[in-house]
């Protein structure tokens, strides 16, 4: 599939560097090397199946599993068996809210002292500010000043500060990192911290134990944590299945830096605000270049239409990035896969506009 990237007045620019890009260069990996290279990469950036069973543990009291179901007019359309996992049902809407907690639990007390800062405008935002709330310690999370007033009163009613600061996303991730190291704030920079990628973990941990007959797994990517740990668990408890990143076309920096094994910035062009990463991360793509058995760029109407399909035959709402994973199976249809097939609604925060689009839509 062939599709233009549009670069648009808030994108950033390709090549550029991004105050959330790892301190550490890229690993030279590229998909297909040897499990064990993929391994050793992963520690070196303190990821492991451990942490993602010491994840498991820490979020046992606080979040009970998300169920997981099949749909006949899910298989239907797909034209094979779909597992979904509800994630969209967490208290915050998305699964991010795994990673939150389970960094909340494990840091040192001086940066809980310290209090948090981020950048986010959606998912990761709630999520921090949700965890902190839990645990009493103060977050700041710096959003971009285009920011919807429903996010951003989101993350104030979950006891959160929320600063408004740039015209975009690389610029309030610039702003963020200032304000945190002007205030003394642990910086939390959401695709790198290992708590957060094993928190997410837990996730594929729930769906490949309860379901051994699934054989492929569709994960969205937008900084790659969640596919990180998909990969993570895969390799441990499944290493039959095979796992398949889905990002928008419109924001394909993972997807780029995943294909030439370094770390690059690209424009972002998608109302997929869960997949709208301008950069690649070094944590995650240690796991993925190593990890992914494939990796799709969706186009804009293949996330619309997954969103209205899983509104009419799974009765579920789910914004772009959570409808991916079904855009994903659908493309797979196209190229004569037929195995039994997995993703999770990763979240149900859909904006106005793609509440708007599904009411035109068939389904």
């Amino acid at each position: 599939m062939t599709v233009t990237v549009r670069p648009t007045t808030d994108a950033v620019a390709a090549g550029s560097a991004s105050p959330l890009a790892g301190s550490q260069a890229a690993q030279a990996d590229r998909p297909g090397v040897a499990a064990q290279r993929g391994t050793s990469a992963a520690a070196a950036h303190g990821l492991s199946f451990e942490g993602v069973l010491a994840a498991a543990d820490v979020l046992a009291p606080a979040l009970p599993p998300t169920p997981s179901w099949s749909y006949p007019l899910l298989d239907e359309a797909v034209g094979r068996r779909v597992v979904v996992k509800h994630e969209n049902v967490q208290p915050t809407g998305a699964f991010k809210v795994r990673g939150g907690l389970n960094l909340l639990a494990t840091l040192p007390a001086e940066a809980r002292e310290r209090g948090l800062g981020t950048v986010s405008t959606g998912n990761h935002a709630q999520s921090l500010a949700y965890a902190a709330a839990k645990h009493g310690v103060a977050a700041t999370i710096v959003m971009a000043e285009s920011t919807a007033p429903v996010k951003v009163s989101a993350v104030r009613a979950l006891g959160a500060r929320a600063v408004l600061a740039g015209a975009n996303m690389a610029e309030a991730a610039e702003a963020a990192a200032a304000l945190a190291e002007r205030e003394g704030l642990y910086f939390v920079n959401p695709g790198e911290e290992p708590a957060i990628i094993h928190g997410h973990a837990t996730v594929y941990l729930e769906l490949l134990t309860a379901h051994s007959e699934i054989e492929t797994l569709y994960v969205p990517i937008g900084s790659g944590s969640g596919a990180a740990g998909a990969v993570l668990v895969r390799d441990a408890i499944a290493p039959h299945v095979r796992v398949v990143g889905v990002q928008a076309a419109g924001a394909r920096a993972a997807y780029d830096s995943w294909a030439t094994g370094e770390i690059v910035s690209r424009p972002i062009d998608t109302f997929a605000a869960g997949l709208a990463t301008g950069s690649g991360f070094h944590a995650p793509q240690s796991v993925l270049r190593g990890g992914l058995n494939d990796f799709l760029l969706l186009s804009e109407q293949q996330m619309r239409d997954a969103i209205a399909l899983m509104a009419g035959a799974a009765h579920t709402l789910c914004e772009g990035a959570g409808a991916s994973g079904l855009a994903g199976a659908l493309a797979d249809r196209d190229r004569g896969y037929t195995s039994v097939a997995a993703f999770a609604c990763t979240g149900g925060n859909a904006s106005d506009d793609e509440l708007a689009n599904l009411m035109r839509l068939p389904y």
